[in-house]
Protein backbone atom coordinates (compact mmCIF):
# COMPACT_ATOMS: atom_id res chain seq x y z
CA UNK A 1 0.00 0.00 0.00
CA UNK A 2 3.01 2.15 0.69
CA UNK A 3 4.46 1.39 -2.50
CA UNK A 4 7.47 -0.51 -1.08
CA UNK A 5 8.82 -3.42 -3.23
CA UNK A 6 8.43 -6.83 -1.67
CA UNK A 7 10.87 -9.20 -3.14
CA UNK A 8 9.35 -13.45 -3.58
CA UNK A 9 11.95 -14.93 -0.95
CA UNK A 10 9.97 -12.38 1.60
CA UNK A 11 6.61 -13.61 1.43
CA UNK A 12 6.49 -16.90 -0.83
CA UNK A 13 7.06 -19.05 2.28
CA UNK A 14 4.29 -17.66 4.44
CA UNK A 15 2.06 -18.32 0.67
CA UNK A 16 3.07 -21.55 0.35
CA UNK A 17 1.95 -22.25 4.22
CA UNK A 18 -1.48 -20.36 3.74
CA UNK A 19 -2.06 -22.14 0.86
CA UNK A 20 -1.77 -18.94 -1.53
CA UNK A 21 0.42 -20.58 -3.84
CA UNK A 22 -2.08 -21.14 -6.66
CA UNK A 23 -3.70 -17.62 -6.21
CA UNK A 24 -0.29 -15.54 -6.82
CA UNK A 25 0.56 -17.80 -9.86
CA UNK A 26 -2.65 -17.09 -10.97
CA UNK A 27 -2.36 -13.49 -10.95
CA UNK A 28 1.79 -13.32 -11.89
CA UNK A 29 1.04 -15.55 -15.12
CA UNK A 30 -2.48 -13.35 -16.30
CA UNK A 31 -0.20 -10.30 -15.54
CA UNK A 32 2.22 -11.89 -17.65
CA UNK A 33 0.73 -12.73 -20.20
CA UNK A 34 -0.70 -8.97 -20.74
CA UNK A 35 2.66 -7.74 -20.51
CA UNK A 36 4.21 -10.01 -23.07
CA UNK A 37 1.33 -9.51 -25.41
CA UNK A 38 1.80 -5.53 -24.76
CA UNK A 39 6.14 -6.08 -25.53
CA UNK A 40 5.68 -8.12 -28.41
CA UNK A 41 3.79 -5.58 -30.63
CA UNK A 42 6.42 -3.93 -30.76
CA UNK A 43 9.03 -6.33 -30.65
CA UNK A 44 8.91 -9.99 -31.38
CA UNK A 45 12.22 -10.80 -30.07
CA UNK A 46 11.25 -9.96 -26.73
CA UNK A 47 11.53 -13.02 -23.74
CA UNK A 48 9.79 -13.11 -20.32
CA UNK A 49 11.04 -15.18 -17.54
CA UNK A 50 7.73 -15.96 -15.83
CA UNK A 51 8.35 -18.43 -12.05
CA UNK A 52 5.93 -21.13 -11.99
CA UNK A 53 5.71 -22.90 -8.73
CA UNK A 54 5.63 -26.58 -8.36
CA UNK A 55 2.49 -26.59 -6.39
CA UNK A 56 0.72 -24.93 -9.08
CA UNK A 57 2.29 -27.87 -11.57
CA UNK A 58 1.04 -30.31 -9.24
CA UNK A 59 -2.36 -28.36 -8.01
CA UNK A 60 -5.73 -30.61 -9.95
CA UNK A 61 -8.09 -27.44 -9.35
CA UNK A 62 -5.12 -24.98 -10.22
CA UNK A 63 -3.59 -26.25 -13.95
CA UNK A 64 -6.44 -27.32 -15.81
CA UNK A 65 -8.28 -23.66 -16.21
CA UNK A 66 -4.76 -22.66 -16.23
CA UNK A 67 -3.80 -24.92 -19.31
CA UNK A 68 -6.67 -23.53 -21.14
CA UNK A 69 -5.61 -19.88 -20.54
CA UNK A 70 -2.34 -20.90 -22.46
CA UNK A 71 -4.22 -22.43 -25.07
CA UNK A 72 -5.84 -19.61 -25.55
CA UNK A 73 -2.50 -17.65 -26.19
CA UNK A 74 -0.08 -19.97 -27.08
CA UNK A 75 0.58 -17.28 -29.91
CA UNK A 76 2.97 -16.16 -27.17
CA UNK A 77 5.09 -19.33 -26.11
CA UNK A 78 8.03 -17.97 -28.56
CA UNK A 79 8.17 -15.31 -25.58
CA UNK A 80 7.39 -16.49 -22.36
CA UNK A 81 9.63 -19.10 -20.70
CA UNK A 82 8.22 -20.64 -17.22
CA UNK A 83 11.00 -20.53 -14.62
CA UNK A 84 11.14 -23.13 -11.81
CA UNK A 85 14.33 -24.01 -9.02
CA UNK A 86 16.30 -27.02 -10.15
CA UNK A 87 15.63 -28.94 -6.84
CA UNK A 88 12.39 -28.42 -7.82
CA UNK A 89 12.36 -29.64 -11.11
CA UNK A 90 14.88 -32.69 -9.69
CA UNK A 91 12.12 -33.44 -7.41
CA UNK A 92 9.03 -32.94 -9.40
CA UNK A 93 6.02 -35.41 -8.93
CA UNK A 94 4.50 -37.78 -12.25
CA UNK A 95 1.90 -35.05 -11.80
CA UNK A 96 4.37 -32.26 -12.76
CA UNK A 97 5.72 -34.42 -15.43
CA UNK A 98 3.14 -34.84 -17.32
CA UNK A 99 1.23 -30.91 -16.85
CA UNK A 100 5.34 -30.01 -17.64
CA UNK A 101 4.34 -32.05 -20.99
CA UNK A 102 1.12 -30.58 -21.91
CA UNK A 103 2.35 -26.95 -21.97
CA UNK A 104 5.54 -28.30 -23.88
CA UNK A 105 2.96 -29.47 -26.30
CA UNK A 106 1.50 -26.28 -26.68
CA UNK A 107 5.02 -25.18 -27.74
CA UNK A 108 6.39 -22.97 -24.34
CA UNK A 109 9.47 -23.62 -22.98
CA UNK A 110 11.08 -23.80 -19.31
CA UNK A 111 14.03 -22.39 -17.36
CA UNK A 112 15.91 -23.48 -14.12
CA UNK A 113 17.08 -21.20 -12.00
CA UNK A 114 19.08 -21.30 -8.87
CA UNK A 115 21.80 -23.73 -10.25
CA UNK A 116 24.70 -24.77 -8.22
CA UNK A 117 27.32 -26.70 -10.47
CA UNK A 118 27.37 -28.43 -13.88
CA UNK A 119 25.84 -31.84 -13.09
CA UNK A 120 22.83 -31.66 -15.64
CA UNK A 121 21.22 -34.44 -17.36
CA UNK A 122 20.96 -32.83 -20.72
CA UNK A 123 18.98 -35.72 -22.88
CA UNK A 124 16.60 -35.35 -19.75
CA UNK A 125 15.94 -31.22 -19.83
CA UNK A 126 15.82 -31.16 -23.49
CA UNK A 127 12.85 -34.14 -23.33
CA UNK A 128 11.21 -31.98 -20.46
CA UNK A 129 11.20 -29.17 -22.84
CA UNK A 130 13.93 -26.90 -20.93
CA UNK A 131 15.44 -24.02 -22.89
CA UNK A 132 17.58 -22.29 -20.23
CA UNK A 133 19.49 -23.06 -17.19
CA UNK A 134 20.60 -20.34 -14.91
CA UNK A 135 23.77 -21.08 -12.61
CA UNK A 136 25.33 -19.08 -10.13
CA UNK A 137 28.36 -17.50 -11.37
CA UNK A 138 30.46 -18.16 -8.77
CA UNK A 139 30.00 -22.25 -8.82
CA UNK A 140 29.62 -21.72 -13.06
CA UNK A 141 33.57 -20.41 -13.02
CA UNK A 142 34.26 -23.18 -10.53
CA UNK A 143 33.40 -26.09 -12.52
CA UNK A 144 34.73 -24.50 -15.97
CA UNK A 145 38.03 -25.97 -15.24
CA UNK A 146 40.05 -28.41 -15.68
CA UNK A 147 38.35 -32.25 -13.44
CA UNK A 148 35.76 -29.59 -12.95
CA UNK A 149 32.18 -31.21 -13.11
CA UNK A 150 30.76 -31.64 -16.80
CA UNK A 151 26.72 -32.54 -17.69
CA UNK A 152 25.85 -35.24 -18.77
CA UNK A 153 25.37 -36.23 -22.49
CA UNK A 154 26.26 -38.39 -25.15
CA UNK A 155 29.59 -37.10 -25.41
CA UNK A 156 31.87 -40.24 -24.25
CA UNK A 157 35.01 -37.83 -24.48
CA UNK A 158 36.70 -35.57 -21.81
CA UNK A 159 34.99 -31.69 -22.40
CA UNK A 160 36.72 -29.34 -22.17
CA UNK A 161 35.89 -26.64 -19.92
CA UNK A 162 35.92 -24.18 -23.22
CA UNK A 163 33.41 -26.31 -24.64
CA UNK A 164 31.02 -26.92 -21.83
CA UNK A 165 28.61 -24.36 -23.02
CA UNK A 166 28.83 -25.81 -26.52
CA UNK A 167 27.65 -29.25 -25.31
CA UNK A 168 24.31 -27.78 -23.69
CA UNK A 169 23.90 -25.70 -27.08
CA UNK A 170 23.96 -29.28 -28.36
CA UNK A 171 20.65 -29.66 -26.48
CA UNK A 172 18.88 -26.53 -27.20
CA UNK A 173 19.48 -25.49 -24.17
CA UNK A 174 21.40 -21.94 -23.19
CA UNK A 175 23.23 -21.49 -19.82
CA UNK A 176 23.38 -18.42 -17.85
CA UNK A 177 25.38 -16.78 -15.25
CA UNK A 178 23.29 -15.84 -12.62
CA UNK A 179 24.16 -13.68 -9.93
CA UNK A 180 26.78 -11.48 -11.57
CA UNK A 181 27.79 -8.55 -9.41
CA UNK A 182 30.67 -7.25 -11.03
CA UNK A 183 32.30 -6.48 -14.60
CA UNK A 184 35.22 -8.95 -14.12
CA UNK A 185 32.57 -11.64 -13.45
CA UNK A 186 30.99 -10.36 -16.89
CA UNK A 187 34.30 -10.54 -18.68
CA UNK A 188 35.53 -14.13 -17.09
CA UNK A 189 32.24 -15.41 -18.73
CA UNK A 190 32.14 -13.85 -22.25
CA UNK A 191 35.69 -15.78 -22.39
CA UNK A 192 33.65 -19.31 -22.48
CA UNK A 193 31.43 -17.61 -24.79
CA UNK A 194 28.23 -17.83 -22.86
CA UNK A 195 26.34 -15.21 -23.62
CA UNK A 196 23.58 -14.41 -21.02
CA UNK A 197 24.07 -13.10 -17.80
CA UNK A 198 21.90 -11.96 -15.20
CA UNK A 199 22.76 -9.76 -11.71
CA UNK A 200 22.90 -6.57 -10.45
CA UNK A 201 26.00 -5.80 -12.83
CA UNK A 202 22.95 -5.05 -15.25
CA UNK A 203 21.26 -2.90 -12.64
CA UNK A 204 19.05 -3.68 -10.55
CA UNK A 205 15.59 -5.36 -10.63
CA UNK A 206 12.86 -2.37 -11.38
CA UNK A 207 8.89 -2.71 -11.07
CA UNK A 208 7.12 -2.33 -13.98
CA UNK A 209 5.75 1.35 -14.75
CA UNK A 210 2.72 2.37 -13.50
CA UNK A 211 0.45 2.74 -16.24
CA UNK A 212 1.24 -0.89 -17.29
CA UNK A 213 0.71 -2.09 -14.06
CA UNK A 214 -2.67 -0.48 -14.55
CA UNK A 215 -3.22 -1.84 -17.63
CA UNK A 216 -2.14 -5.30 -16.80
CA UNK A 217 -3.80 -5.85 -13.91
CA UNK A 218 -6.20 -9.10 -13.48
CA UNK A 219 -10.09 -7.59 -13.64
CA UNK A 220 -12.04 -8.09 -10.63
CA UNK A 221 -13.77 -11.75 -11.20
CA UNK A 222 -10.86 -12.94 -12.36
CA UNK A 223 -9.74 -12.12 -8.56
CA UNK A 224 -12.95 -13.32 -7.00
CA UNK A 225 -12.77 -16.57 -9.08
CA UNK A 226 -9.11 -17.55 -8.36
CA UNK A 227 -9.53 -16.51 -4.10
CA UNK A 228 -12.57 -19.00 -4.09
CA UNK A 229 -10.40 -21.32 -6.01
CA UNK A 230 -8.15 -21.46 -2.98
CA UNK A 231 -10.55 -21.43 -0.26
Amino acid sequence: ANGQVIMPAEFLGAAERANLLGVIDNMLLFRCVQIVRRLSERDRRIGVFCNISMASLEDEMFFPPFLEFMKENRDLAHAMIFELGVRQFNQRSDTAVKNMAKLKELGFRFSLDKGDGLNFDLPQLQAAGVKFVKVNVERLLEELTPGGERPISSITRDIAAEDVPAVFVRYGIDLIAEKMETEKSVIEVLEFEIPFGQGHVFGAPRPIKGTLQDETAPPPDFVRRVSQAAM
